[in-house]
């Protein structure tokens, strides 16, 4: 029998140290982030430790691939706060379960497969994109409140804060040269934290953003009345979120499938991030997905099991019931200099490098779409954005494309044979081909190698049959598949089409995801 979870696989090679040195690292990284854009999203700072710990436990045991770390992501806070400051928390809570809810039904119905239609350059502007983001956030902790103001750390405070966040990158850079036994990121973590501890260095901590201390997350059910005026403001944010989750959890696992060449389950992690967020929506979580940074420090650490995102989530309940005292003694330069160094890793910086070989439209898009999430901080916005040009550029060229080749055979008929797809965009083009007027009384159009592929093609080829009718002479098509003879079965009269020889065109399924 197939072991359900890989965790208890025994006949799997894994390494529980690294799993579990990588969890802790992952924990720690973790811990700030969720803070900030608690923080940032006026929630209270728990409600985003909470989701970190519900979001990075439920899946890491039921989500679709070992390796990927969930918890309380700015991506989708984002969406919450317009909802937080104009209906409150416990409208924030509705809607994450709500947004749950959605998440489901995409696995449910088998709906992740379609992120396969996001082509690579929106996959490099994506990545970039997340890339420049979470450097940036690392700037916010070189400012400081002064009377009221928010302004860069000068003098003697910035020196420490740069020295500390230099020595964390120094260390993250140079230890895997000396040894691999153990994460650098938690490695430059313990060292700086010692020596702040030790020198008493006057430096911004953990306990400087929030309080982390808590108890165990609460059972609540959102208090919001359960009537269609409530489901009418929750559900345009429910779904802007679900769909930035997914976008974002399913782009995550493709990247982790090519870091680690292996192959997730996209409609098993849009089930287990549904049921995850649910449980946000009723245990004081502010909902999250898939974290890219996070997931990049632990492959970064050497995980590649279900381990070490279960150590990481009980890590953070573990802090948040006794280790907060502790735990908030944490520099954050410390933390800032992982995280420079997640945002350099997760740069494609091969981009740069095969720029000048890659088609300009796909320069173009690539560079949009990481635009649009630095600007925007709307990934789905962002993504959407560059599969409609990309599509939209796709369908240009193949509308080029298409091709007659024309004989006439001993008989006097004239033939023509396509290539390319008819579709809306190479209707024009395909119309130019035909010279219904010179032609002779009988005509044949081969489709061996071309499909009609819309409407827009089978209305091209109404429209031509009918000029065809109209100047006295008869078309015949040959090579149509079933599908196009259905929907040209009215020009029956007129048609004559080659049944034996027809081809019938199935779609492919993906059953593995």
């Amino acid at each position: 029998m197939k072991p359900i979870l890989s965790l208890f696989d025994f006949s799997q090679k894994v390494n529980y140290k690294i799993e579990i040195l990588a969890g802790l690292t992952v924990a720690m990284t973790m811990l700030p982030e969720s803070l900030s854009f608690a923080i940032l999203a006026g929630f209270p700072p728990l409600t985003g430790l909470y989701a970190a710990f519900i979001m990075g436990l439920v899946t890491s045991i039921f989500g679709g691939r070992p390796g990927l770390i969930s918890g309380g992501a700015g991506a989708t806070v984002v969406v919450l706060i317009a909802l937080m400051k104009s209906n409150g928390l416990e409208y924030v809570f509705a809607a994450v379960a709500l947004a749950g809810a959605i998440q489901i039904l995409v696995g449910l119905f088998r709906l992740g497969k379609f992120i396969r239609l996001v082509p690579q350059p929106v996959m490099y502007g994506f990545v970039n994109g997340l890339a420049v983001i979470i450097f940036m956030a690392q700037l916010e902790q070189f400012k400081t409140i002064t009377n009221g103001q928010e302004t860069w750390l000068t003098g003697s405070p910035l020196y420490i804060m740069a020295g500390l966040v230099a020595l964390t990158i120094a260390i993250v850079v140079l230890l895997p040269r000396i040894t691999k036994a153990v994460p650098p990121s938690l490695v430059a973590i313990i060292v700086v934290f010692f020596i702040v501890l030790g020198s008493g260095i006057d430096t911004k901590m953990v306990k400087d953003i929030a309080s982390v201390s808590g108890g165990f997350p609460p059972f609540h059910i959102p208090a919001v009345p359960f009537e269609w005026e409530t489901l009418a403001i929750i559900f345009p944010y429910a779904l802007i979120m679900a769909g930035v989750g997914l976008t974002e959890g399913l782009l995550t696992l493709n990247l982790v499938d090519e870091i680690t060449s292996t192959r997730g389950n996209g409609n098993r992690e849009a089930l287990a991030q549904g049921g995850a967020n649910i449980l946000n929506g009723f245990f004081f979580g502010m909902g999250g997905c898939p974290m890219i940074a996070q997931t990049l420090v632990n492959l970064s650490a050497g995980a590649r099991a279900r381990l070490s995102g279960i150590v990481a989530s009980l890590t953070i309940l573990a802090i948040i019931l006794f280790a907060a005292p502790l735990i908030e003694l944490v520099p954050m330069a410390a933390l800032t200099g992982v995280m420079i160094m997640v945002a350099v890793g997760t740069f494609e910086w091969i981009s740069f490098r095969i720029i000048n070989k890659m088609p300009k439209q796909d320069v173009f898009v690539g560079i949009l779409v990481a635009v649009i999430t630095v600007w925007l901080h709307n990934l789905a916005l962002a993504v959407l954005i560059g599969v409609i040009i990309s599509a939209l550029v796709f369908a240009w060229e193949s509308a080029k494309r298409i091709r007659a080749r024309k004989y006439t055979d001993e008989t006097g008929a004239k033939h023509y044979e396509i290539f390319g797809p008819l579709f809306f965009g190479s209707v024009a083009a395909f119309n130019e081909k035909f010279d219904v007027n010179g032609d002779p009384d009988e005509v044949y159009i081969d489709f061996k190698e071309s499909r009609v592929s819309d409407m827009s093609g089978i209305d091209a080829l109404n429209k031509l049959t009918e000029r065809y009718h109209k100047a006295g002479k008869k078309l015949h098509l040959k090579h149509l598949s079933e599908d196009c003879r259905t929907l040209l079965k009215n020009a029956h009269g007129i048609i004559d089409v080659n049944i034996m020889e027809d081809p019938a065109y199935h779609v492919a399924v993906e059953r593995l995801s």
